[in-house]
């Protein structure tokens, strides 16, 4: 596939004379790439938010979308978030993310995750991806064969492996963070934790906590991951209960950890919660962030900023275009301790809620990358790729 003007990208909101209010539906961020090749079957949209501290990094999702309005809408969540997640953890990129629309069951070929590396690489660097929901590691080394400019591989490959790992170890130093502050004590022993979602991330958490002693209540729709669960917690003498899916929002335990999808902080769940926190890896948890969060606060509920606390998969996949380090990994990942105690610091000296105490941080952060030498800033970008 040849990469051409009119089939690679819309810049700025123009597409084949676009809508007219193309330029308000993107509105803050600084470049939108719609990328199609009919050979492959690829439909993506790349959005590239805030590139102020280094290229844009995020990864790419693939799901089936009901129209394309609601995939750019995605997309642009999604990389304004990322922006926000970058300099949180003190990380030299921007914020960025990409969308395919398609059944990740169905519609998956190594040629179309090629067609997609080839748009990747027509950015010239302005972007890196990696996995994220419905894509894989073995997808992104099809990726690899067109484009430098991918993290988040194999070990194999160079790259720095399962970024669950990391994730999940960011959700247990939040959870600790969260109990110092909660109960002047960071042992995770002794207390009960709602878990919602047992995947890659979720189980590993509710492993940790179940060795350390901790009560769970748990849910998820994939029975597997319960039954296995369960099987953990006998064979460390723990405790699990399994509830159905909506009730786990009324579940009485000290902190609610969200592991599954996000906005399940609304107006039909936020007055079931009987819990004193909620600290979890999903993304967007809350579904109208200020108003949701000001209603948080007011309920006495200490919510954890999601971009914080699951930024451990983030730090590996921007760590590892440098070469990857497990033990730096770990040394970065810890800090999500601090940093998240500093916020909620922060929020009682302010009377304000933690996400604006978080997102001030982050603003405060990119104001200040904005005022650097461009030379610095293009120094910072990891142009000594290994795999380069």
């Amino acid at each position: 596939m040849k990469v051409t003007e009119e089939n690679v990208k819309v810049e700025n909101g123009i597409h084949n004379g676009g809508e007219p209010d193309m330029f308000e539906k993107i509105s803050g961020h600084q470049q939108v790439v719609f990328c199609n090749d009919p050979k492959t079957g690829l439909q993506a949209i790349i959005a590239i938010h805030d590139t102020t501290l280094g290229p844009a990094l995020g990864g790419t999702r693939m799901r089936q979308y009901n129209s394309v309005d609601e995939a750019l809408e995605d997309a642009l969540r999604l990389s304004k978030g990322m922006t926000h997640k970058c300099a949180a953890a003190g990380l030299d990129f921007g914020g960025g993310k990409a969308v395919i629309i398609g059944d990740p069951a169905k519609d998956k070929s190594p040629a179309l995750f090629r067609a997609f590396g080839q748009f990747v690489d027509s950015l010239n660097g302005r972007f890196y991806t990696g996995t994220d929901m419905g894509t894989t590691m073995d997808d992104f080394v099809s990726v690899m064969n067109e484009t430098n400019y991918v993290c988040g591989i194999p070990e194999a490959y160079g790259g720095g492996g399962d970024s669950s790992i990391p994730t999940a170890q960011g959700v247990i130093y939040g959870l600790k963070a969260t109990s110092k502050y909660l109960f002047d004590t960071d042992d995770l022993s002794g207390k009960t934790y709602s878990i919602q979602g047992l995947g890659k991330v979720g189980f590993k958490v509710a492993e940790h906590l179940l060795e350390v002693g901790a009560k769970l209540y748990v849910t998820d729709i994939n029975k597997e991951a319960l039954e296995l669960i369960k099987q953990k917690a006998e064979a460390e003498k723990g405790s699990v209960e399994v509830v159905e899916s909506d009730a786990i929002y009324g579940v009485d335990a000290d902190i609610f950890v969200p592991c599954a999808m996000g906005a399940i902080i609304n107006d039909e769940t936020i007055d079931q919660l009987k819990v004193k926190a909620i600290c979890g890896s999903a993304n967007n948890q809350l579904l109208e962030e200020e108003r949701h969060g000001q209603e948080l606060q007011e309920k006495g509920i200490l919510i954890a900023p999601d971009y914080i606390v699951n930024a451990g998969g983030l730090i590996q996949v921007a760590d590892e275009l440098y070469g990857a380090n497990h033990e730096r990994v770990l040394i970065k990942t810890k800090e999500i301790y601090n940093a998240l105690l500093d916020i909620y610091k922060q929020s009682h000296l302010d009377s304000i809620t933690t996400l604006e105490a978080a997102n001030r941080k982050c603003e405060k952060r990119i104001e200040e990358g904005s005022s650097l030498n461009n030379f610095f800033a293009r120094a910072r970008r990891p142009k000594w790729n290994v795999r380069q």
